[in-house]
Protein backbone atom coordinates (compact mmCIF):
# COMPACT_ATOMS: atom_id res chain seq x y z
CA UNK A 1 0.00 0.00 0.00
CA UNK A 2 1.44 2.95 -1.24
CA UNK A 3 0.41 6.46 0.51
CA UNK A 4 -0.55 9.39 -1.54
CA UNK A 5 -1.20 11.77 1.05
CA UNK A 6 2.19 13.13 1.30
CA UNK A 7 2.09 13.04 5.25
CA UNK A 8 5.83 11.85 6.34
CA UNK A 9 4.63 9.79 9.54
CA UNK A 10 2.14 8.02 7.37
CA UNK A 11 4.96 7.16 5.32
CA UNK A 12 6.95 6.08 7.86
CA UNK A 13 4.88 3.51 9.14
CA UNK A 14 4.00 2.18 5.82
CA UNK A 15 7.70 1.80 5.29
CA UNK A 16 7.86 0.20 8.49
CA UNK A 17 4.91 -1.95 8.64
CA UNK A 18 3.47 -2.16 5.33
CA UNK A 19 2.30 -5.56 6.12
CA UNK A 20 0.11 -4.49 8.99
CA UNK A 21 -1.14 -1.45 7.33
CA UNK A 22 -4.89 -1.64 6.36
CA UNK A 23 -5.45 2.45 5.18
CA UNK A 24 -4.39 5.33 5.66
CA UNK A 25 -6.29 8.87 5.33
CA UNK A 26 -5.57 12.38 5.83
CA UNK A 27 -8.84 14.38 6.67
CA UNK A 28 -8.91 17.99 7.33
CA UNK A 29 -5.05 18.32 8.09
CA UNK A 30 -5.46 14.58 10.81
CA UNK A 31 -3.37 11.72 9.52
CA UNK A 32 -4.86 8.14 10.24
CA UNK A 33 -3.71 4.91 9.91
CA UNK A 34 -5.46 1.76 10.75
CA UNK A 35 -3.53 -1.49 11.12
CA UNK A 36 -4.13 -4.82 12.28
CA UNK A 37 -4.77 -5.32 15.35
CA UNK A 38 -2.22 -8.11 15.97
CA UNK A 39 0.28 -5.85 15.47
CA UNK A 40 -0.56 -2.72 18.06
CA UNK A 41 2.38 -2.71 20.33
CA UNK A 42 4.70 -3.14 17.35
CA UNK A 43 2.97 -0.38 15.62
CA UNK A 44 3.01 2.13 18.58
CA UNK A 45 6.36 1.30 19.97
CA UNK A 46 7.91 2.25 16.74
CA UNK A 47 5.94 5.34 16.38
CA UNK A 48 6.92 5.98 20.36
CA UNK A 49 10.60 5.38 19.44
CA UNK A 50 11.52 6.68 16.12
CA UNK A 51 12.73 9.60 15.88
CA UNK A 52 10.89 11.04 13.28
CA UNK A 53 7.87 10.45 14.96
CA UNK A 54 8.63 10.86 18.48
CA UNK A 55 5.68 10.06 19.75
CA UNK A 56 5.92 10.57 23.03
CA UNK A 57 2.22 11.65 24.31
CA UNK A 58 -0.78 9.14 24.44
CA UNK A 59 -3.56 11.28 25.11
CA UNK A 60 -6.61 9.22 23.95
CA UNK A 61 -7.84 5.63 24.23
CA UNK A 62 -11.25 4.54 23.45
CA UNK A 63 -13.80 2.77 21.16
CA UNK A 64 -16.34 2.78 18.52
CA UNK A 65 -19.08 0.19 17.93
CA UNK A 66 -20.12 -0.34 14.73
CA UNK A 67 -22.94 -2.85 15.24
CA UNK A 68 -23.72 -4.55 12.19
CA UNK A 69 -20.51 -4.76 10.72
CA UNK A 70 -18.29 -7.93 9.26
CA UNK A 71 -15.79 -6.33 12.44
CA UNK A 72 -18.05 -4.88 14.78
CA UNK A 73 -16.06 -2.57 16.99
CA UNK A 74 -12.30 -0.20 16.46
CA UNK A 75 -10.10 1.01 18.68
CA UNK A 76 -8.66 4.04 18.76
CA UNK A 77 -5.80 5.93 19.60
CA UNK A 78 -4.40 9.66 19.94
CA UNK A 79 -0.87 10.00 19.27
CA UNK A 80 0.94 13.58 19.82
CA UNK A 81 4.40 14.34 19.41
CA UNK A 82 5.36 17.09 22.02
CA UNK A 83 8.80 17.31 20.23
CA UNK A 84 7.34 17.46 16.44
CA UNK A 85 4.48 18.91 17.12
CA UNK A 86 2.26 16.64 14.95
CA UNK A 87 -0.61 14.66 15.61
CA UNK A 88 -1.79 10.46 14.51
CA UNK A 89 -4.67 8.73 15.09
CA UNK A 90 -4.15 4.88 15.62
CA UNK A 91 -7.44 2.51 14.32
CA UNK A 92 -7.68 -1.03 14.79
CA UNK A 93 -10.79 -3.11 14.24
CA UNK A 94 -11.84 -5.72 16.64
CA UNK A 95 -14.01 -8.40 15.79
CA UNK A 96 -17.10 -8.98 18.15
CA UNK A 97 -16.07 -12.89 18.51
CA UNK A 98 -13.02 -12.28 19.89
CA UNK A 99 -12.99 -8.59 21.15
CA UNK A 100 -9.60 -8.70 22.76
CA UNK A 101 -6.34 -6.32 22.32
CA UNK A 102 -2.62 -5.90 22.93
CA UNK A 103 -2.46 -3.45 26.39
CA UNK A 104 -0.02 -0.61 25.26
CA UNK A 105 0.27 0.41 29.30
CA UNK A 106 3.99 -0.98 28.84
CA UNK A 107 4.28 1.89 26.65
CA UNK A 108 2.10 4.16 27.53
CA UNK A 109 0.95 4.31 31.45
CA UNK A 110 -1.29 6.69 30.39
CA UNK A 111 -3.41 4.25 28.82
CA UNK A 112 -4.12 2.39 32.13
CA UNK A 113 -7.68 4.29 33.08
CA UNK A 114 -8.48 4.49 29.62
CA UNK A 115 -8.46 0.58 28.62
CA UNK A 116 -10.17 0.23 31.74
CA UNK A 117 -13.04 2.30 30.55
CA UNK A 118 -13.10 0.76 27.25
CA UNK A 119 -13.34 -2.49 28.74
CA UNK A 120 -15.86 -1.20 31.28
CA UNK A 121 -18.05 0.22 28.41
CA UNK A 122 -17.28 -1.72 25.47
CA UNK A 123 -16.18 -5.19 26.95
CA UNK A 124 -12.75 -4.95 25.17
CA UNK A 125 -10.09 -7.10 27.09
CA UNK A 126 -6.78 -5.79 26.82
CA UNK A 127 -4.26 -8.82 27.29
CA UNK A 128 -1.52 -7.86 29.19
CA UNK A 129 -3.26 -5.08 31.27
CA UNK A 130 -1.94 -4.82 35.12
CA UNK A 131 -5.37 -4.47 36.59
CA UNK A 132 -8.01 -4.72 34.08
CA UNK A 133 -11.56 -4.26 35.89
CA UNK A 134 -14.33 -2.47 35.83
CA UNK A 135 -13.70 1.86 36.63
CA UNK A 136 -16.56 3.79 36.54
CA UNK A 137 -19.30 0.65 36.83
CA UNK A 138 -20.19 -1.57 39.81
CA UNK A 139 -18.61 -5.10 39.82
CA UNK A 140 -22.64 -6.16 39.71
CA UNK A 141 -23.33 -4.11 36.78
CA UNK A 142 -24.41 -6.01 33.71
CA UNK A 143 -23.48 -5.27 30.37
CA UNK A 144 -21.65 -2.65 28.29
CA UNK A 145 -23.40 0.61 28.23
CA UNK A 146 -21.98 2.07 24.91
CA UNK A 147 -22.80 -0.96 22.88
CA UNK A 148 -25.06 0.31 20.70
CA UNK A 149 -27.25 -3.17 21.10
CA UNK A 150 -27.04 -2.37 24.76
CA UNK A 151 -30.87 -2.32 25.64
CA UNK A 152 -31.12 1.60 26.82
CA UNK A 153 -34.16 0.63 29.36
CA UNK A 154 -32.16 -2.03 31.04
CA UNK A 155 -32.76 -1.92 34.50
CA UNK A 156 -29.90 -2.08 36.58
CA UNK A 157 -29.80 -2.44 40.81
CA UNK A 158 -28.23 -0.18 42.40
CA UNK A 159 -25.65 -1.69 44.89
CA UNK A 160 -23.88 -0.50 47.93
CA UNK A 161 -20.84 -0.98 49.26
CA UNK A 162 -19.99 -4.08 50.23
CA UNK A 163 -19.39 -4.04 54.63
Amino acid sequence: MKSAHGNAVLERVLAEFEDAVVATRVLYGDATVAIDRKRILDVLAFLREDDACAFEMLSDVTAVDYLGDDVRFEMVYHLYSVAKNHRLRVTARVPEDAPVVSSVVALYASANWMEREVFDLYGIRFDGHPDLRRILLYDEFEGHPLRKDYPKEKRQPLIGPRN
